[in-house]
């Protein structure tokens, strides 16, 4: 299988580049750049990209990588910072540059090979530029493939193998990046298309009977795509060594449980145990309002109530995690080596001495690989399709401590509002879309009646994979009709609100 390199040098767009780089069926993994010379020779890639970052290759304790990097016979591309710290590093010179270049930037191609292959000498093509530094020209043994008003914007070394961009051709704004990625992985590395969800799961299957041999498997199933895609790999993988834990934590959207043994009872011969541990998780959350306190005590009880079950089940010292590749990517430290991911991904905070071995058969795998996954798996679309639901679930939806009359009251104003979104067919138009209980009531006048009632958020955003977003611009006669719903139909609710807040600054979920 090939295998691409990121080194990581701070950039806000190293995930995107991962990210562009497997929608190409191209497997990839993004590191700190402290990865010697060595350990890349043993992760033995077929290409080494070196991503953009915000410092300046001049200034002391900026990030660098083994010089070696450039000497393993290995094909490197450099964006931004990347291609600042090659020609720093191979006798060039990188200066403050008098004429910045931020946004879009005209670039024209000197010559049409290798990166650039496709388009015509001197063609004009529209790049997206984030640099204050330049290359006043090549650095030795470089040639200059492409320029823009203001510097050497593309750079090759043909003795190395060596190629280099100021631009990003990750976003979307560089018109023709898709291809020039394309062209750096195909033409000049000779990658193989082969990452696939029929090879992931191969891949993944095999590594599950390996570690677990004749062992037992739990899973906390949610219901949400992420456990309910690692669930399925992992019975591919053991069979009836596994068995799946539903837990209704009293957390859950309307109508889940039913849900979810509808769904998963008949799949595969797959073994599902439903615990209702409703009073167990009320009783820890009583009277908690800080946020990080429900995720603590919620994880907590979770793995009081997967230790009980591991008991039943052969005394299982396996828990499957639907652990995914951003979490993995956003504990990569761009100055030291890699720190553990957040243990507390998937059931809102793991007891720090819990005693499983952890099987996350998802954590190479960004959200839409995860769906094709599950297709091929032969989950169900409305599973497959469905929006991202937390592990704390509706705790972390209700601002404040949460009670059992607040969480009927929300459960009720998102089921109205899933139900509007889905009947106006926007569903899958929309990353994520939920409700919000505020601590918050008002005024309101109903029957000619003062009312003074609670107040509810409505949240839907557009993403790719979570880390970023945007808010959801519905036609305004679908808000309306959501909010008249809710407010004639959820008693103890007078006012709707629509959050129009993008990611950053702010976060999807509000707790």
């Amino acid at each position: 299988m090939s295998r691409v390199l990121i080194l990581d040098f701070g950039s806000q767009f190293t995930q995107l580049i991962a990210r562009r780089i497997r929608e190409e069926r191209v497997y990839c993994e993004v590191h700190p750049p402290t990865r010697d010379a060595d350990w890349i020779q043993e992760f033995d890639p077929a290409a080494i990209i070196l991503s953009g970052g915000p410092a300046s290759v001049y200034d002391d304790g900026v990030p660098q990588p083994d010089p070696d990097v450039l000497n393993l016979g290995v094909p490197v591309l450099g964006i931004c910072y990347g291609m600042h710290l090659i020609a720093q590093l191979l006798g060039g010179e990188v200066t403050a540059s008098e004429r910045r270049e931020y946004g879009r930037a005209s670039f024209q191609v000197q010559q049409g090979k290798g990166l650039f292959t496709g388009f015509d000498d001197g063609e004009a093509t529209q790049v997206w530029m984030s640099h204050g530094d330049e290359l006043p020209s090549a650095p030795p043994g470089f040639q200059v493939l492409g320029t823009t008003e203001n510097s050497v914007a593309a750079i090759w070394s043909p003795d190395r193998d060596i190629w280099a961009v100021q631009f990003h051709p990750e976003v979307a704004h560089t018109t023709r990046g898709d291809e020039i990625l394309r062209n750096f992985l195909f033409e000049v590395a000779g990658c193989e298309a082969d990452w696939t969800p029929s090879s992931i799961i191969e891949h993944h299957v095999e590594d599950i009977r390996r570690r677990v041999g004749d062992g037992h498997v739990i899973c906390g199933l949610s219901g949400g795509v992420d456990s309910a895609v690692a669930a399925a790999m992992v019975q591919r993988a053991v069979g009836d060594q596994l068995v799946c834990i539903f837990v209704d934590t009293g957390l859950l959207r309307k109508n889940e449980r039913v849900s979810v043994e509808e769904v998963f009872r008949d799949h595969e011969g797959m073994r599902l145990e439903v615990v209702d541990a409703t009073d167990r998780f009320l009783d820890a959350l009583s009277g908690i309002a800080d946020p990080e306190e429900k995720r603590i005590r919620i994880g907590h009880t979770f793995i009081d109530v997967f230790e009980e079950a591991a008991g039943r089940h052969g005394n299982a010292k396996f828990l499957v995690q639907g652990t995914l590749y951003p979490d993995v990517i956003e504990s990569v430290s761009v100055s030291g080596p890699s720190v553990t991911i957040k243990s507390h991904h998937n059931v809102g905070g793991l007891r720090p001495d819990h005693p499983f071995d952890l099987i996350e058969p998802l954590r190479d795998l960004f959200k839409d690989e995860v769906r094709e996954v599950g297709r091929e798996l032969g989950l169900p679309e409305h599973i497959v399709g469905r929006h991202p639901f937390p592990g704390p679930g509706l705790a972390i939806r209700i601002i404040g401590d949460v009670t059992r009359e607040k969480l009927e009251t929300l459960r009720d104003v998102d089921a109205i509002y899933l139900e509007e979104i889905q009947r106006a067919g926007l569903y899958d138009e929309i990353w994520q879309a939920f409700a919000v209980l505020l601590p918050v009531q008002s005024v309101g006048v109903m029957g000619d009646a003062r009312t003074y009632e609670n107040v509810v958020a409505l949240r839907a955003v557009t993403s790719r994979d979570g880390m970023t977003a945007d808010w959801f611009q519905f036609p305004h006669d679908v808000l309306g009709q959501a909010s008249n719903r809710i407010i004639n139909e959820v008693r103890g609710v007078n006012r709707v609100t629509y959050d129009i807040s993008s990611k950053p600054p702010a976060t999807i979920e509000w707790e």
